[in-house]
């Protein structure tokens, strides 16, 4: 059970960060600031700094949550769906959807502009692939006996430990990261505001980007 003074630097620590979060909707990853998020949460800035040491460390936290957030509910969505693999695998594309359109800052943190000066550590990686692993799980159980495989130049294009992380086959790779573009650059254009003007019924269009990218990694 923790103590009184876990639970406490606990509450601290998620007053940071949920000042962190209303910045981020604010005014953007690029300018963060210990010293805002400071006076936000009612600390001074040398305060802060034992929860954080620098912003960096701040944005690492804030990045691997958004991760697991939206890997999170790519994971559910694929527990709840109760029919083939092809549905499965849009029920995933649809959660992923809804999670950006809910949590824009926070999707805009892990697939917008890179934020300036700041380079993130391995550790986001496993946070970073769960979506893509939901995906590769229902690929792999659900395709196609005699699916359509890529030349050898193609499949080799695609860094091995892709494949493996995934847990597809290596002759998977290519359409496995075809399917990881299409489903974050298509909920990327509509988050922010490419498909003006462009597509008129969104839910339907986004559909059938999911159905395309199924029918490319051999879910019939």
């Amino acid at each position: 059970m923790p103590t009184a003074r876990e639970r406490a630097r606990a509450r601290t620590t998620e007053a940071i960060l949920a000042a962190a979060r209303t910045q981020l909707a604010e005014v953007g990853a690029a300018a963060l600031s210990l010293r805002a998020v400071a006076r936000e949460v009612g600390l001074v800035s040398s305060a802060v700094y034992r929860y954080f040491p620098s912003r960096d460390e701040l944005l690492t936290t804030l990045i691997i949550e958004a991760y697991d957030a939206v890997g999170e509910a790519a994971e559910a969505a694929r527990a709840a769906a109760d029919g083939t693999a092809r549905e499965s695998w849009v029920a995933v594309w649809r959660a992923v959807r809804a999670w950006a359109q809910a949590h824009p800052a926070q999707y805009a943190l892990i697939y917008g502009s890179p934020v300036p000066g700041y380079a993130a550590p391995p550790d986001t990686l496993p946070a970073a692939g769960r979506v893509g692993v939901v995906l590769g799980a229902i690929a792999t159980e659900g395709r196609a006996d005699d699916p359509s495989d890529p030349a050898d130049h193609v499949v080799a294009a695609i860094a091995p430990d892709v494949s493996a992380t995934l847990g597809v086959d290596p002759r998977l790779g290519p359409a496995a990261v075809s399917a990881w573009t299409l489903l974050f650059g298509t909920v990327g254009f509509e988050l922010f505001g490419q498909y003006e003007n462009v597509v008129l019924d969104r839910e339907t269009y986004f559909d059938h980007v999911a159905g395309a990218a199924a029918t490319a990694v051999g879910l019939p």
